[in-house]
């Protein structure tokens, strides 16, 4: 597995900790929110790492969220095994099974408590999950999801050509061929920068097929400001861990 991305100055609250012998990235703010949610971040395609970023950081801590990030390298976060990050566990699995334990036995939380954030490679993986297993996260956002990643496999990515056969496969896998009519989760948002050419237009496809369904959510795919890039990401951050924090206080007091 790769890590690309070293920070030189972790900000104040990161740290990073091992979860079935793989790191993590985790946040705790000065004070953690009462409630105890909890939001698991998945990076994107360049494995960028929050825990040097001040936008995103100040943003969990005003909202008092502590955050686990782990880090799988170029993956897509499918449920398919990516020899880069190991033979015999999925990336997938790894969120659904390793993190949440993690999360169970470490911090004390289970879902609905627990939040699904991601962006690019990231953001689809968030949603794709979240369409899969909607009642473990019902809350969860994606900032410019690379929905279509089948897009990759046609430009010849290494590790896609090793986890897929062909772009229809790796279609049939994206998060918009998950979209269940009868069961998503509760509260979901996304963004795509309209100049962001390779992904904004799987994203306005998902937004159709989601009302076509009358499926509840909510989108920005009119707001620009930098395209497919960290100065976007951290532009719609605010708006992004603003709902999160929102929906996760929501679902604390819906009545089962």
């Amino acid at each position: 597995m790769t890590d690309e991305s070293k920070p030189q100055n972790p900000l104040p609250g990161w740290s990073t900790v091992m979860v079935a012998r793989k790191p993590c990235d985790v946040f705790q703010p000065a004070t953690p929110n009462p409630l105890g949610f909890v939001v698991i971040y998945l990076h994107g395609l360049n494995t960028v790492r929050l825990i040097d970023n001040p936008v995103f950081t100040a943003e969990f801590s005003r909202h008092a969220l502590r955050v686990i990030a782990p880090r799988t390298g170029p993956c897509w976060w499918a449920n398919r095994i990516c020899s880069e990050f190991d033979k015999q566990i999925t990336p997938e699995r790894h969120v659904v099974d390793n993190v949440l334990q993690f999360l169970s036995e470490q911090w004390n939380v289970a879902p609905p408590k627990i939040a699904l954030l991601g962006t690019s490679m990231g953001g689809q993986g968030a949603l794709r999950i979240a369409f899969k297993h909607p009642s473990k996260f019902p809350v969860t956002a994606a900032i410019s999801p690379a929905i279509d990643y089948q897009l990759r496999w046609n430009e010849g990515h290494e590790t896609l050509l090793q986890m897929y056969s062909d772009p229809e496969e790796v279609r049939q896998d994206t998060a918009t061929l998950h979209v269940h009519p009868l069961n998503w989760p509760r509260h979901l948002w996304f963004c795509c920068d309209p100049t962001d050419h390779l992904w904004h237009e799987s994203a306005e496809r998902l937004r159709s097929k989601l009302v076509a369904l009358g499926i509840p959510h909510e989108h920005d795919l009119e707001t620009s400001g930098g395209g497919h890039s960290i100065t976007y990401y951290n532009r719609m951050a605010p708006a992004a861990i603003n709902f999160i924090a929102e929906q996760l206080l929501q679902e604390s007091r819906r009545v089962v």
